[in-house]
């Protein structure tokens, strides 16, 4: 049996689905056909880490500034392997 692949926007709707109310975790397991120590996965993981959502941005500024960081060594590893490239011939 080959595993589910579930997209970010659908962990957060179905855990919407439960803390908005109104459906019971073991409905909305059913439904979606996920196990209950799966939702509260997400659910813990969703409350762990919802606060980076108020961070400013959006986004935690150390994580993007080592995005950016990698990025930078990304463009010169490229660089040097081209200029390594050209002095071979």
């Amino acid at each position: 049996m080959s595993r589910r692949k579930w997209k970010p926007e659908e962990k957060f709707r179905i855990v919407m689905e439960v803390l908005a109310g109104g459906c019971s975790v073991s409905d909305v397991c059913n439904r979606h056909q996920i196990s209950q120590a799966q939702f509260y996965s997400w659910k813990d993981k969703l409350m762990h880490d919802g606060a980076k959502l108020f961070a400013r941005g959006g986004v935690d500024k150390a994580e993007e500034r080592l995005k950016q960081e990698n990025q930078k060594l990304k463009g010169i590893i490229g660089d040097l392997t081209v200029e390594l490239k050209k002095n071979d011939f």
